[in-house]
């Protein structure tokens, strides 16, 4: 969901909000989506297992679902054939490219070892983490269309992209939050470099948002630019790989999930059809996820469980190259099926 946006249009004036019948599942999801990412945040931490240990079984299922599950999820749009006529008009983005990314991450897991492996995890974990910050500005900007106060200015976007970027960095610089090991660059003696730039950028990012007279801030935009900006925070504040970095992974697959399930569920369908649509999303969700999952942990097998292991990373590539497809609302047919379905955050 990294390219979500709403187009770039005035701020509405009047009271919050476009239309007063969308209030209720507009602030549902407000509601949920803060919920969502900022109690998987301080549960990560509170829930984080000592240094060595494995993390407890609620945990580990809070982990499968906004890792795996969440991945696995985007499949569902395969099952729609409006989409499906979408993608295999561009067979390069939607077809190519994911078959290409699968197979090419499974010849190099298979064949590269461990050690020099981990220098394509470092990529693989700064374009995955880029990828949450997208998403990130991507809901903070249709909080902000949503209830009627503009698209983020410049700087704000600039705010929430650099603190993404340098919470991206942090971990890089600290690649035990990571858990790798292997041939790593160590540049732990610039993390505190990093640590500060995050500091300015939430500075700057607040001053930005101060700018806006304060009938263009409501606290629904405020509280959902906040988040997207401190997304990073917990990075530079634990040594705990769990604390640090599952709060991250947790929030945003359930932030997906939750768009996702609402897209499933909406529309203009009886309720009938609209129930089997979350169902399928649910079972595609769960079976593949699980697939995903058990991929996931062969990266200390021999050749064949690395060439899986391989695989399921090029699988996630493909998720982030998908979904910046189908999520970008500059495109014509993206902006009208998620209107459609989206009516009371995109209408």
């Amino acid at each position: 969901m990294a390219a979500l946006e709403p187009a770039r249009t005035a701020p509405r004036t009047g009271a919050v909000g476009p239309h007063a019948s969308d209030a209720a599942p507009r602030d549902a999801w407000l509601f949920v989506t803060l919920l969502l990412t900022l109690g998987s945040l301080l549960g990560a931490v509170l829930a984080a297992p000592p240094a060595g240990s494995s993390p407890r079984a609620a945990l580990g299922g809070l982990l499968f679902l906004g890792s795996s599950v969440h991945v696995a999820s985007s499949a569902w749009f395969c099952t729609v054939p409006e989409v499906r006529r979408f993608m295999a008009a561009r067979r390069g983005r939607y077809v190519v490219a994911p078959v290409a990314l699968v197979v090419g991450m499974a010849l190099l897991g298979g064949l590269v070892p461990p050690g020099p492996f981990a220098l394509l995890l470092c990529a693989f974990f700064a374009w995955q983490f880029f990828h949450f910050q997208k998403q990130n500005l991507g809901l903070a900007a249709l909080a902000s269309a949503a209830y009627g106060a503009g698209p983020l200015r410049r700087g704000e976007r600039l705010a929430v992209t650099a603190a993404g970027v340098l919470g991206t960095a942090g971990l890089l610089c600290h690649p035990a939050l990571l858990q790798l090991t292997g041939s790593v660059p160590r540049l732990t003696g610039l993390f505190p470099v990093v640590a500060v730039l995050f500091a300015a950028a939430l500075g700057y990012g607040t001053v930005q948002l101060l700018r806006r007279r304060p009938e263009e801030r409501p606290w629904q935009v405020t509280a959902l630019f906040g988040t997207a900006l401190g997304f990073f925070l917990p990075v530079f504040l634990f040594d705990s790989p769990y604390a640090a970095v599952a709060g991250l992974t947790m929030a945003h697959g359930f932030q997906y999930l939750v768009m996702m399930g609402l897209v499933a569920g909406g529309g203009p369908v009886e309720r009938i059809p609209r129930l089997i649509s979350l169902a399928v999303l649910l079972n595609i969700g769960l079976l593949l996820g699980l697939l995903l999952n058990l991929a996931s942990h062969l990266h200390s097998g021999g050749p064949a469980e690395r060439a899986l292991y391989g695989a399921y990373l090029g699988a996630v590539m493909a998720h982030f190259v998908v979904d910046a497809g189908l999520w970008r609302l500059r495109d014509a047919f993206p902006r009208a099926f998620l209107r459609e379905r989206l009516p009371y955050l995109l209408g």
